[in-house]
């Protein structure tokens, strides 16, 4: 339990683990193989900004799951930051568009502590 109040405290968000201990995410090929899908599902908290909050510019930290995968999955000046596409759904589940990323997801929710 203190390990999940430490990470509300550094982050807005929170992504369990499922019930055999791996991170919820998952791939996802449609259109015949021409479209890639990375989906992190069941985030507890903030998986996207309200859009009554006014934008956060990168000096502040992020306000969302959504918003910090913008920010940080990818260096800005990449190919692959330029592709990214970033939804929310229901408010808990977060769909990536534009790449084969679910490596580097996985990746960089566990360097968060996830």
């Amino acid at each position: 339990m203190a390990s999940i109040t430490k990470h509300v405290l550094a982050h807005p968000y929170f992504v369990r683990r499922n019930s055999r201990g791996a991170l919820p995410v998952y791939s996802d090929v449609r259109n015949a193989g021409t479209r890639y899908l990375v989906q992190i599902r069941n985030v507890d908290g903030r998986a996207n900004v309200s859009p009554f909050c006014s934008p956060v510019s990168p000096p502040h930290p992020p306000q969302s799951l959504a918003q910090d995968l913008r920010q940080s999955l990818f260096d800005p000046d990449s190919p692959q930051a330029k592709r990214l596409a970033v939804k929310v759904h229901r408010e808990r589940h977060v769909t990536l568009a534009g790449g084969r990323f679910k490596r580097d997801v996985m990746a960089w929710l566990t360097a968060k502590g996830f």
